[in-house]
């Protein structure tokens, strides 16, 4: 029995009408139509403190905290949009890892992000579409034991993108790039975390196997 993959999609940014949470919220479409179930969070419903160790030892962790590092041990894989800060990805994204990543009373160091499969991407309305934030992004990943698609895409020039606000991306071209990086990612999902047996098909395996 293959299981559906579960993938949860979230921004690096606050702003209300970021272009990166409209990026990442083409991209999850693709997702969505290989067959995912794709979460979008906005990491403004998760306020954190910034991390401080001495806090964290003295009070716990902080309940929005608790939540986030809750919601992420309930999907396979990650879909990630970040802007590029200063050559960089924004502290605000940075943060609500270095939270989830910590040992809490339920989970260990590092145990939510283990062995996730995430897809990466950023966008800029200037030439670079925001491409030296991902190298960055990558690295906080392959130290949290997340593996990362090789396919990482930059969308430059993302105003010329969409009509104002619009959420719809109107350029066609990027808007399929984007679905397919979300299409890969179900797929590989579907291959690393897509098989689940019954209890009753295990069971049946052994008893054939005696």
């Amino acid at each position: 029995m293959t299981k559906q993959p579960k993938i949860l999609a979230l921004a690096g940014s606050l702003r209300a009408h970021s272009y990166n949470k409209r990026v990442l919220k083409t991209a999850l479409k693709g997702a969505e139509n290989a067959g995912a179930t794709v979460k979008y969070v906005d990491l403004r419903d998760y306020p954190m403190p910034i991390y401080d160790g001495d806090e964290h030892e003295k009070n716990g962790f902080p309940e929005k905290a608790l939540e986030f590092q809750q919601l992420l041990s309930e999907y396979d894989g990650l879909m990630i949009a970040s802007p590029e800060y200063n050559a960089s990805l924004p502290a605000v994204l940075k943060n609500a890892f270095d939270w989830a990543s910590r040992k809490s009373d339920k989970f260990g160091l590092g145990e939510v992000f283990r062995g996730k499969v995430a897809a990466i991407m950023t966008a800029s309305p200037g030439a670079f579409g925001g491409i030296r934030c991902l190298g960055h992004l990558h690295d906080v990943l392959t130290i949290l034991l997340v593996n990362t698609l090789p396919s990482q895409i930059a969308v430059t020039f993302v105003a010329d993108k969409f009509d104002g606000d619009a959420e719809e991306m109107t350029d066609e071209k990027t808007k399929k790039i984007l679905e397919d990086l979300g299409a890969s990612l179900a797929d590989m999902l579907k291959k690393t975390h897509g098989r689940e047996e019954t209890v009753e098909s295990a069971t049946s395996d052994i008893s054939n196997k005696q």
